[in-house]
């Protein structure tokens, strides 16, 4: 099976892995509970959502990534396989309903004594013996009908895994591109701290080459004293040190795209160079459409669809079955007259068991099942809130970290000017070295925490994504 073209197949033609008499179980999504009419942080709702998004948010180079990771991560073969073993698993749901044939070829050689009897001729200690050779060929013809349906809920019950477990291999794949994504992002920021980095310790260390300078000057208006030099050198060393904090980053953020990828994990990935732009926002669109859409809910709901089935199975199994058999044959004492007509038999027959005494077992199961179908439909409900709050919350902080990240930029604009005139008086003999470094500090960190920002804003976006359901497709 084409492991990217699984899902589809197992939404759309799913009954015909099991037979077009069995259809798929109701839907039981309303017993979700009501979705509200729109989203608190986003009044006006849009249809549809955005199954384009890994190339608006990475372009080609993020799209290739993703697709080598649908091709070669192992937990995705693992879900893939599961799917595999659900599609066996309906098949063979229905075995019970349909005829079984069964061919024989028999042989059979035997002595026996008799021992007891007044035959004559035998002697005191004699025992009169019997050797005897049986053959045949025979074929046989079972089918248990169902009356009452056990069988249909148990293929059905089948179906309804079958289709749950496409759908969580919809959400492996979605949820291993937000991985891939978020990964991506990481290295792109830590590639661009580093610069930010270097730039810093170039900083740190012009900034001390200065301050020394005046040192040696020993000018009383416009020398630094020793304590000043000694606070050059510490930043200069603090630069340095966060410099590799960033390579560490770098490296374990590579590192972890490339086991994402199926590749051995050695470093070697280079990435993209700096943060893409955020991008436009996507279509949220309605609670209620989120129900129809996002694969783990659609999960869900088959689960609770196929221990329903379940429980109406356990429930059946208190009614008699009626099975019927037939067969046809031969029966011969020669092995060469195995084929010959002359020598045929034939059987028909049919039973009809009612369950009377089994030991409690039936209501035990019957009792299992209830309980599943309970569980399961705790599950849907926890498993549907969850998914309307993290919508709502990335919704809400899709807002508060724009508002954030403009802050922020406004700041380092700010800082940026205030570092430049800073320096601008130091180097004309106007400024402090107090001043200097406090404002060389700030507009680091400043232009740091706007990279953080941006990539927070992107992995939210991410995140959103994933939240509405958004499927990426190659």
């Amino acid at each position: 099976m084409n492991r990217f073209l699984a899902f589809g197949l197992v939404s759309a033609g799913s009954g015909m892995l099991v037979g077009c008499s069995v259809l798929p179980a109701p839907n039981r999504m309303g017993e979700a509970g009501a979705a509200p009419g729109s989203w608190s942080n986003q009044r006006q709702g849009k249809a549809g959502i955005d199954d384009r998004w890994v190339d608006r948010l990475g372009g080609r180079s993020l799209h290739r990534l993703v697709a080598e990771a649908y091709g070669a991560n192992p937990d995705l073969k693992a879900s893939a396989a599961r799917v595999d073993r659900a599609v066996a698993a309906a098949r063979g749901a229905g075995a019970a309903a349909r005829p079984q044939l069964n061919a024989a070829l028999q042989g059979n050689r035997q002595k026996q004594n008799f021992i007891g009897l007044p035959i004559s001729g035998t002697g005191s200690s004699g025992v009169l013996s019997s050797i005897s050779e049986s053959y045949g060929a025979s074929l046989s013809l079972s089918w248990e009908i169902d009356l009452w349906g056990k069988v249909r809920a148990g293929e059905q019950a089948a179906l309804a895994d079958l289709q749950a477990q496409g759908e969580l291999y919809r959400a492996a794949r979605a949820s291993l591109a937000a991985q891939v994504s978020r990964a991506w992002l990481a290295l792109a920021e830590s590639n661009e701290q580093i610069v930010l980095a270097e730039q810093a310790v170039k900083i740190r260390k012009d900034n001390a080459e200065l301050i020394f300078g005046r040192f040696q000057t020993a000018d009383s208006d416009t020398g630094a004293s020793g304590s000043q030099v000694r606070l050059a050198q510490t930043d200069v060393a603090t630069a340095e040190a966060t410099l590799q904090q960033r390579k560490g980053e770098a490296d374990q953020a590579r590192r972890q795209l490339e086991i994402l990828l199926g590749r051995y994990p050695s470093a070697e990935l280079s990435g993209s160079a700096k943060l893409p732009e955020v991008p436009a926002h996507p279509p949220a669109g309605l609670p209620s459409e989120l129900l129809m859409r996002r694969p783990d809910l659609l999960a869900a709901e088959r689960q609770l669809a196929a221990a329903g089935k379940r429980r109406t199975e356990a429930k059946l199994a208190y009614y008699p079955s009626f099975p019927l058999t037939a067969s046809a044959g031969t029966t011969t004492n020669e092995l060469r007259n195995i084929f010959d007509s002359d020598f045929g038999v034939w059987s028909l027959g049919g039973r009809l068991a009612q369950p009377i005494l089994a030991g409690g077992q039936l209501r035990a199961q019957e009792e299992i099942r209830t309980a599943e179908e309970k569980e399961a439909l705790a599950n849907l409900q926890q498993v549907v809130l969850n998914a309307f709050g993290e919508v709502e919350m990335a919704l809400a902080a899709d807002q508060f970290l724009a508002e954030r990240e403009g802050s922020v930029g406004e700041a380092l604009k700010l800082a940026i000017e205030g570092a430049d005139s800073a320096q601008q008086d130091f180097a004309g003999g106007a400024g402090d070295v107090l001043t200097l470094l406090q404002a060389q500090s700030r507009r680091i960190e400043l232009a740091s925490q706007h990279l953080t920002l941006r990539r927070l804003r992107l992995d939210n976006r991410v995140t959103l994504h994933l939240a509405l359901g958004g499927d990426y497709r190659l």
